[in-house]
């Protein structure tokens, strides 16, 4: 089965090998994501994230390039088994050549520290989506959660706590609609409930969640409300089922169980259409205990879709043709 990932930290982890004084192996390693675990589990397109603490980087603009140096490395060493994507033909011309799609994006939007010429520039680098926040206030706007106002960011409460309050500003106003005109998908994996409302009243074209489950199920800030997945849904986007145990369940245990998974499946598909759903697995950047362990064994998501009674259109589905659907439409 064939599909596209949404969400991968990978590139993080390449770096931090690199500074550990250990040279970071694309082909097999111990992380989730490897090309081999990627031709193995059928993927078509790999999103990699550069992701960027705003908090912990005395320069975070430093930071984004040094990640970005890694990524290109990894592409330029293997160029035989994967390509980046700058337009949506490029997905299918990989695909003719036997290649992985790699599609680059940032999470932490404010990387660009206020210039919509930095935004210009992203673009022309290769960035395809990005996710205006993480876990930090920016010049952008607000996270569904901040580390920066409690000590224990993981504690149940805390997660549970959704801002419905603070939105994108001005600038963010002005970035999303730079990112429409340029073809930079808007992803709001992160952003703050009011922020989604404010994607969805400032912005035309579909837009995604990479990583982000249903609130319904699991009542954590950084899962999608009813309201939020409707709305994905009529502008035609998409969200990525993410891995992390607990945004699947919340029980404490942080354990990524395949039978969560199908959970919020069967929610959203009865809520909003099979066609607002798609994958976002988050690897490499959860600590969860993981059923689906690695890119590899993503099957394993497929074949209790089967048992449970989806058809082979409704997983495909799923697995990639509603990303694709996006990207067709917003790669330009």
């Amino acid at each position: 089965m064939k599909y596209i990932d949404m969400h991968c930290d990978t590139v993080l982890e390449w770096l931090e090998q690199e500074e550990r004084g250990t040279k970071p192996d694309f082909v097999n390693n111990a992380l989730s994501v490897d090309l081999s675990k990627l031709q193995k589990g059928g993927c078509m397109v790999q999103n990699f994230a550069l992701f960027t603490n705003l908090k912990k980087e005395a320069v975070p603009e430093k930071e984004t390039m040094k990640l970005y140096d890694m990524y290109c490395r990894m592409l330029e060493e293997n160029r035989d088994r994967v390509a980046p994507v700058l337009r949506y033909a490029d997905i299918e011309k990989n695909a003719r050549e036997g290649k992985i799609s790699a599609l680059l994006t940032l999470e932490e939007g404010d990387v660009v520290f206020g210039s919509l010429a930095m935004l210009r520039n992203y673009y022309r680098m290769g960035v395809r989506m990005i996710a205006l926040t993480w876990n930090h206030p920016n010049a952008i706007g607000h996270p569904n959660f901040s580390m920066d106002a409690f000590d224990d960011y993981k504690a149940a409460d805390v997660l549970q706590r959704a801002d419905t309050k603070h939105g994108l500003n001005a600038f963010g106003i002005r970035y999303v609609r730079e990112m429409e005109r340029l073809g930079i998908l808007i992803d709001v994996s992160h952003l703050s409930d009011a922020g989604f409302w404010d994607v969805v009243r400032h912005t035309t074209k579909p837009f995604v969640a990479s990583h982000s489950n249903a609130h319904g199920v699991c009542p954590v800030a950084r899962n999608l409300s009813d309201d939020m997945i409707l709305a994905l849904a009529r502008r035609g986007g998409v969200m990525g089922l993410n891995f992390c145990g607990d945004f699947l369940k919340l029980d404490g245990t942080n354990k990524s169980r395949v039978e969560d998974m199908v959970a919020h499946i069967d929610y959203i598909k009865a809520l909003a259409g099979v066609d607002v759903i798609g994958l976002g697995t988050d690897f490499d950047g959860i600590q969860s205990d993981l059923e689906i362990e690695d890119a590899s064994q993503i099957g394993k998501l497929a074949q209790a879709l089967r048992h449970h009674g989806y058809t082979e259109e409704e997983i495909e589905k799923i697995f990639y043709k509603n990303v694709l659907r996006v990207y067709q439409n917003g790669l330009e």
